[in-house]
């Protein structure tokens, strides 16, 4: 039940920001041909949606195994070793994931002190999508390793 919540919170916020992400480049095209001036925001705010659609997308990317791997070395392997592989690269991946989510606590309350130039929105909220990239990321991962330790 949680994962199923999880996925379709990422699936809406990535769909979201693509959308926001799309209609902002339109706005900044259609101000840029036909007013006199563009609208400074459009250009953070096209930013902004396309660090959260990753942050949004890439833990799905995970869970669904998308990243593009290298099976030329991976299938030369025995079964065994490919299994441990495997499993190394899941703890790699979790530990980096949760440095990164440990220190974005730091960045976001950093970023409560700062405005965006053009938005004028607390850098916090940017900044959060690396918290919400670094928890899902660690959950999938989490998952997987779980998974893979079952296994063997």
């Amino acid at each position: 039940m949680l994962k199923k919540n999880i996925e379709k919170i990422l699936k809406l916020g990535t769909i979201w920001s693509v959308f926001l992400l799309i209609g902002s480049v339109l706005l900044q095209i259609f101000a840029r041909f036909f007013l006199a001036q563009a609208p400074s925001w459009t250009e953070e705010l096209s930013r902004l949606c396309f660090i959260f659609a990753v942050a949004f997308a890439s833990p799905l990317a995970l869970k669904s195994n998308y990243y593009i791997q290298l099976d030329v070395f991976y299938n030369m392997l025995k079964n065994t070793w490919q299994q441990k592989l495997n499993l190394l690269i899941s703890i790699v991946i979790f530990i980096l994931f949760l440095v990164l989510t440990l220190s974005s606590i730091k960045f976001i309350v950093m970023g409560f002190t700062e405005n965006s130039p053009s938005m004028g929105i607390k850098m916090g909220v940017a900044f959060s999508s690396m918290l919400i990239l670094g928890i899902t990321m660690c959950y999938f991962t989490g998952l997987k390793l779980l998974k893979q330790l079952k296994k063997e």
